[in-house]
C-alpha cells in the first residue's frame, strides 16, 4: 500500500489528527492537507502521480517555426544538400530572420521522426585535423568516378582550397590524364592566383615519385617546380591526409544523386557548374567560422603566395559586436576598443590585423564593416561618424 493511501486511511477513516500522522509517517502537514483536498475532489485518482510538465511553456517554439524547420529539412535533403540542425539554423537566421538553437532544431527533428540513428559513426573528436591559415596556402586535388545515364563511366577532377573549402575547379572527363590535370591547374591559377602548396595522393597524374625514378617529373610536377609551388603528396594508404577533397566528393555525389542522371559529359559539366555555384556562394559550411560560405572566407582573407613565409604577422581572430557597437583587439599588449556601430549589435565578425592596418568583416556575408589604420595612442578607435542626430540648418 502506498504512503498516500496509508495517510488518507489514518486521517479520514481512523480519525487521527494531521499533525500526528505527519510525525508518524515523516511527511509535512501541508502535504497531507493538499493530499486530502485532492482526494476529496478526485477520489482514487489522487493516488496516481501527477505530471510535472508545466502548464505553460512561454519559450516553446511557435508551431509555424516548427513547420518551417521540417519543411527546410525535407527541401534541403530532397535537393541533396546538407540538412543537419546547424545548416537549418543558418537558413532560418539568414533567410527567415528567425533564431533557433541547433539543439532545439535537433529535438524537433527527432520528434518528427526525421533523424536516422547512426550508432557506429566515428566521433569528430577522434580526428586530428589540419587546416591552412590562409587561402591559397594549400590546394587539394583528386578525382572520383560517376556513371552517366547510359552506364558510361566518367571521372570528375576537383581542385579545392584547404583554408576556405572553395571549389576552385570541378570538371568532368571521360578519363583524367596528366595533361588534363595540368590544364585545369593552369586555369585555376589564371583565375585564383598561384598557391603556396598543393596536396594530392600519389596517382601518376599528380606525381611520379613512386614510379622508381622512370621518366622524370610529369607535367604537373614540372609546372609546380617552375612556379615555386611546394608539392606535398600523402603517405601511401592514408586517404585521410587528403580528407577535405574526399569529403567534398561525398557532398558532390550526394547532390548529384538527387539530380536527373546526366546523359553526356557536357550535361554532367552543366550540373557540376550549378553545384559549384551553390556550394561556393550559398551553402553554409559547417567547418568554417559561423557556417560561412566558402567564397566569404576565400575573399575576406589575405592570400598566401609561393615562397611566402607563413609565420606572418597577419592575425585573424573572431569576435561579436557588443551592445555598445564595438569590438576589442589587443595590439602590442594594449587592449583597444574598435567602434563599428550599434546597428551591428551581435553580428559576428572576422578581424584581419596586419601590423596597425585593421579590417573588420561580417563573418557570415563577407561585407567589410571597417577598414582603417589603428591609432596605438588611443584606447577607443571611433568610427568617424558625427555624434548625435543631424541638425537642420535654420533658414535666414
Amino acid at each position: 500500500m502506498s504512503k498516500a493511501r496509508l495517510v488518507i486511511t489514518a486521517v479520514l477513516i481512523e480519525g487521527r489528527s494531521q499533525s500526528q500522522v505527519a510525525r508518524d509517517y515523516g511527511v509535512s502537514q501541508s502535504w497531507i492537507s493538499r493530499l486530502i483536498t485532492r482526494y476529496l475532489r478526485e477520489g482514487e485518482a489522487a493516488f496516481e502521480p501527477r505530471s510535472r510538465r508545466p502548464h505553460h511553456s512561454p519559450n516553446r517554439l511557435p508551431q509555424a517555426t516548427i513547420d518551417l524547420i521540417i519543411t527546410l529539412r525535407r527541401t534541403l535533403a530532397g535537393t541533396g544538400l546538407d540538412a543537419g540542425p546547424h545548416t537549418i539554423a543558418w537558413h532560418l537566421q539568414h533567410h527567415h530572420n528567425v533564431r533557433v538553437s541547433p539543439a532545439s532544431i535537433s529535438r524537433h527533428l527527432h520528434a518528427a521522426g526525421l533523424v536516422e540513428p547512426a550508432p557506429n559513426k566515428r566521433p569528430k573528436s577522434s580526428y586530428i585535423r589540419f587546416q591552412a591559415e590562409q587561402p591559397n596556402q594549400c590546394w587539394q586535388a583528386d578525382f572520383t568516378h560517376w556513371r552517366l545515364a547510359g552506364g558510361t563511366d566518367t571521372e570528375i577532377l576537383c581542385w579545392i582550397d584547404d583554408c576556405s573549402r572553395l571549389a576552385l575547379s570541378v570538371t568532368a572527363h571521360r578519363r583524367v590524364t596528366g595533361a588534363i590535370v595540368l590544364a585545369e591547374f593552369r586555369k585555376a591559377v589564371a583565375h585564383h592566383g598561384i598557391p603556396y602548396s598543393t596536396l594530392t595522393d600519389n596517382g601518376m597524374v599528380f606525381t611520379t615519385r613512386l614510379a622508381g625514378g622512370k621518366g622524370g617529373r610529369n607535367g604537373l610536377e614540372t609546372e609546380l617546380h617552375d612556379l615555386g609551388v611546394k608539392q606535398i603528396n600523402s603517405t601511401p594508404n592514408h586517404p585521410t591526409t587528403c580528407g577535405k577533397v574526399e569529403r567534398f566528393h561525398q557532398t558532390l555525389k550526394k547532390w548529384l544523386t538527387n539530380q536527373p542522371r546526366a546523359a553526356t559529359t557536357a550535361d554532367l559539366q552543366t550540373q557540376l557548374d550549378a553545384f559549384v555555384d551553390e556550394y561556393n556562394h550559398r551553402r553554409p559550411h559547417r567547418s568554417l567560422p559561423h557556417r560561412a560560405a566558402p567564397a566569404v572566407i576565400y575573399t575576406s582573407r589575405p592570400k598566401a603566395e609561393p615562397g611566402q613565409r607563413l609565420d606572418t604577422h597577419y592575425r585573424v581572430r573572431t569576435d561579436r559586436i557588443d551592445q555598445a557597437g564595438a569590438i576589442t583587439l589587443r595590439v602590442n599588449g594594449r587592449l583597444h576598443h574598435i567602434g563599428i556601430g550599434r546597428h551591428h549589435y551581435r553580428t559576428r565578425v572576422l578581424i584581419l590585423a596586419h601590423d596597425h592596418h585593421i579590417t573588420v568583416i561580417n563573418a557570415a556575408t563577407g561585407e567589410v564593416l571597417r577598414d582603417f589604420t589603428l591609432d596605438p595612442t588611443r584606447d577607443y578607435q571611433p568610427t568617424g561618424a558625427p555624434k548625435g542626430p543631424k541638425t537642420k540648418k535654420s533658414r535666414t
